[in-house]
């Protein structure tokens, strides 16, 4: 568990998940979900039941390859960060994330620290060899901050995200663990 101080002088602490979130993790999801066009999901497209996710929490916390983080105040989440390698022994080493954080909170730096914090868990797991992401082609701001930290394009994914009716590419994005 770490705390930092945001721009606006609050206090989150980033922690790994465990299946007691579950509940407020489906309630998170649900309300990011209408807040953003980036995600993989959109409103009322997050189906899981509450075992489902307890299920999802517990089994990424068993894995050494695998880390569910979660950013909070006062014990309300306002962000996450999930991460998975591969299952299987040629592709253990290497994974993609997804990051996530409340509207309320955008521009404070925290989804920038949850990166930083899978970067640093990435280099003392001794098993992640390669960190992976796609996002959006025009969420400027994401792509700014991915590419601060380190992250390179390798790639074009053409209608990647069909969205309102719309195609949307990716751009596939990595960063080598050494």
């Amino acid at each position: 568990m770490e705390q930092l101080i945001i721009k606006n002088g609050s206090t989150i602490t980033i922690r790994k998940a465990n299946k007691l979130d579950a509940e407020a993790m489906l309630e998170y999801l649900d309300k990011i979900s209408k807040e953003s066009d980036n995600l993989t999901f959109g409103n009322g497209e997050f189906k899981l039941t509450l075992e489902q996710e307890e299920n999802f929490i517990d089994n990424i916390s068993k894995q050494n390859n695998a880390i569910f983080l979660i950013a909070e105040i006062d014990g309300k989440i306002i962000g996450n960060l999930s991460f998975a390698g591969g299952s299987k022994p040629r592709i253990a080493h290497t994974g993609e994330f997804g990051v996530s954080v409340l509207k309320d909170y955008w521009g404070q730096g925290i989804g920038t620290y949850l990166i930083e914090y899978l970067i640093n868990w990435s280099k003392e797991s001794g098993i992640i060899r390669k960190v992976n992401l796609r996002v959006r082609s025009d969420n400027y701001s994401a792509i700014h901050v991915y590419k601060k930290l380190g992250f390179i394009e390798e790639g074009l994914i053409t209608r990647d995200l069909f969205i309102n009716g719309n195609f949307f590419d990716s751009i596939s994005m990595g960063m080598k663990i050494d």
